[in-house]
């Protein structure tokens, strides 16, 4: 794994006051979102389908800072929209380094080399740069062709000027574990500090609603990906979130550890749904009926859900909260995982290609056609 001993560290004390304090529900990471405004228009998106008026708004700086003291998590994951896109990103970026917050800056880097100069390295500020896969795969998911030659161009810069960098990949119904395999080899050359990787979550308000997994499929296709994995690959994120995700975990949704705060108030229950705003964090917490959501309440909504803003948490507390816990966190950080049955999965790759869908982007249109 990639994560700094200093981070793991953090993130350990925190875990361990926060159970010896006996609370069962605690934040890891706020998701801060302080606009909800792109420059891409992606088909899997359900943020930039609000109108105008809310695209417009923003988060200013004090309201960031309040929202993350309220909240106290040692993580602040800053997503959107586009946050390069905020006149005001650098204050509120600093301003989190300054308390010491580790932060993970979401972008598709379209603006990330011409923002750079804003910027200070720290072993607290991440760039987490979003790419779907290979260039022929992320162009694709973005609905822009040229997408990924900018992105890997922002990243070198980035990494030469001496940031730390993380990729966030969402893997959506259609995606073939062998490009995603060769992707993370890419990527290691270009010298990331780790990949982070989730399953596409059906947004209600998304354009495609088509190509988003259900679990038994989620699982065969991180099981494919992730078996027989290589000593190059590095994973920003939990080795039992992975584990999950390969379908040799259960875990039960934990919403409350990646709490979202953005122009509306604190989000209910969590990144991916809402419904309805809590006015401060302690409302949210106290207010909101836990019970209705996750896989095993029955919600519909959460029916297929596997995502990281729901499960990593939960992975994160099973490996700090014992001895046993840890111990599977360090084997499962370690395994290479060989399996022969996934092997042949990586044989079938036409059993994971998408039907004919067409985008539109800044030049021409980009097709892709079941094999």
């Amino acid at each position: 794994m990639s994560v700094p001993v200093s981070q793991m560290w953090t993130v350990a004390t925190y875990v361990a006051t926060q159970r010896l304090a006996g609370r069962k529900r605690y934040p890891l990471v706020l998701m801060l979102e302080p606009l909800f405004r792109c420059n891409l228009t992606c088909a899997g998106c359900g943020k930039i389908q609000y109108p105008a008026h809310i695209l417009k708004r923003q988060l200013t700086p004090d309201e960031c800072f309040r929202a993350v003291e309220q909240c106290g998590a040692p993580m602040v994951s800053i997503p959107g929209g586009e946050p390069l896109m905020h006149p005001e990103i650098e204050a509120i970026v600093s301003g989190l380094v300054a308390r010491k917050k580790y932060v993970y800056l979401c972008t598709n880097a379209l603006l990330l080399k011409e923002k750079l100069p804003l910027f200070e390295p720290s072993k607290y500020l991440t760039f987490s740069v979003h790419l779907d896969g290979q260039r022929e795969d992320h162009d694709f998911s973005v609905c822009r062709e040229g997408g990924y030659d900018v992105a890997v161009d922002a990243i070198r810069a980035a990494v030469a000027r001496g940031f730390r960098v993380t990729t966030n990949t969402t893997l959506f119904d259609g995606a073939d574990p062998n490009h995603a395999r060769a992707f993370f080899d890419e990527m290691m050359e270009l010298g990331v500090e780790g990949l982070m990787l989730s399953p596409g979550y059906s947004y209600d308000k998304a354009p495609d609603q088509q190509h988003f997994l259900g679990r038994k499929r989620t699982r065969r296709l991180f099981r494919a990906i992730l078996s027989n994995r290589k000593t190059t690959w590095r994973f920003n994120q939990s080795a039992l979130f992975l584990e999950f995700l390969m379908g040799k975990r259960e875990y039960a949704c934990t919403p409350w550890g990646m709490p979202t705060y953005n122009i509306f108030g604190w989000q209910k229950p969590c990144y991916l749904l809402q419904d309805g705003y809590a006015e401060s964090f302690d409302e949210l917490m106290t207010e909101t009926e836990w019970n209705r959501y996750g896989t095993e309440s029955g919600h519909p909504r959460c029916s297929n859900c596997m995502v990281h803003s729901g499960y990593e948490a939960s992975a994160v507390n099973e490996t700090f909260s014992s001895l046993s816990g840890l111990l599977a966190y360090l084997k499962a950080a370690f395994s290479r995982y060989p399996d022969q049955d996934a092997l042949r999965l990586l044989d079938e790759p036409r059993e994971f290609q998408a039907p004919l869908v067409q985008i539109e982007n800044s030049s021409a249109p980009i097709q892709r056609a079941q094999a």
